[in-house]
C-alpha cells in the first residue's frame, strides 16, 4: 500500500470579522489517508466542511492546527507549514486541481491556458499543444474555440477548459471540487474517463461528487463527514 495524502488532526475555524469576529469552527480533528491509484470521494451535508477540507488541501487555507502530508518527489511535504515556494513547487508537479469555475487572464486562448502547466515544467511547447488539444477534443470543446479565450464560452466549454488544464499533466494527487457540475453525460462521462486513466496510472484523486452516477462510477470508498455540531 502506497499511502500518497496524509491529513492528521485537521481543524480549521473561520473568523468573521465583519460580524463582530464571530468564529465558526468548520473542521475538527478531521484525518485522511489516499493511496496511490484510488479515488476517495469527500460526502457529507452541506456545512459538513467538504469544500475546506479539499481547499485546505491545495493550501488555499492554512489550518488552525494538524498536518497535511503530500508525497512530493519522494519526501513528505507538510503543506500545513511548508514556505510558500515550497508549496507552489508541490503545486506545479505534484498537486493538481480542478475547482467548480475557471479563473484565467482575460484574452488568454483557451489552448493556452490548459497547457500553460506543461510549458511551466519546461515541457516543449509542439508536445504541449499535441496534449493540450488532445484534452479539448476529447473534452468536446470545438477546435474553432480553441485560439478564443474562455471568458467569452457558456458555462459548460469553460468548466471543460478548466478540466482539461487540471488534467494536462499527470499529477501524483488530484484534487478535484464538482468537475462535472456543469457538465452534460456526454461529457461527465468524458471526465469520468479521465478519472479512472488516472486512478490506473497510479494517481491519488480525492473530489466532491453531488452527481451520485458519477461518484459511484469513479470513487474507491466515501470520506464521511459531519458538521462540527453535528458531532458534538
Amino acid at each position: 500500500m502506497t499511502i500518497s495524502v496524509r491529513v492528521e488532526n485537521l481543524s480549521k475555524t473561520f473568523v468573521l470579522h465583519h460580524q463582530n469576529g464571530v468564529q465558526l469552527p468548520v473542521l475538527k480533528n478531521a484525518s485522511l489517508q489516499v493511496q496511490a491509484g484510488e479515488c476517495v470521494v469527500l460526502h457529507g451535508h452541506s456545512g459538513s466542511g467538504k469544500s475546506t477540507l479539499l481547499r485546505s488541501l491545495y493550501a488555499n487555507y492554512l489550518p488552525d492546527v494538524g498536518h497535511i502530508w503530500i508525497k512530493h518527489n519522494d519526501t513528505w511535504i507538510d503543506l500545513a507549514t511548508a514556505p510558500a515556494r515550497e508549496v507552489l513547487a508541490v503545486r506545479r508537479s505534484t498537486l493538481g486541481w480542478v475547482s467548480q469555475f475557471l479563473r484565467v487572464i482575460p484574452r488568454i486562448s483557451a489552448l493556452d491556458v490548459v497547457m500553460q502547466p506543461l510549458l511551466d515544467l519546461g515541457v516543449a511547447r509542439e508536445v504541449c499543444v499535441e496534449r493540450a488539444s488532445a484534452l479539448l477534443t476529447r473534452l468536446n470543446v470545438p477546435e474553432r474555440l480553441w485560439h478564443l479565450a474562455p471568458s467569452t464560452f457558456s458555462g459548460g466549454e469553460q468548466q471543460r477548459v478548466n478540466i482539461a488544464r487540471g488534467f494536462v499533466v499527470d499529477y501524483p494527487v488530484l484534487l478535484l471540487d464538482e468537475p462535472t457540475a456543469s457538465l452534460d453525460a456526454a461529457n461527465s462521462a468524458a471526465v469520468v474517463a479521465l478519472i479512472n486513466e488516472a486512478k490506473a496510472r497510479g494517481a491519488a484523486v480525492i473530489g466532491i461528487f453531488h452527481d451520485e452516477a458519477v461518484r459511484n462510477q469513479v470513487a474507491d470508498r466515501l470520506h464521511h463527514m459531519q458538521a462540527i455540531e453535528e458531532t458534538a
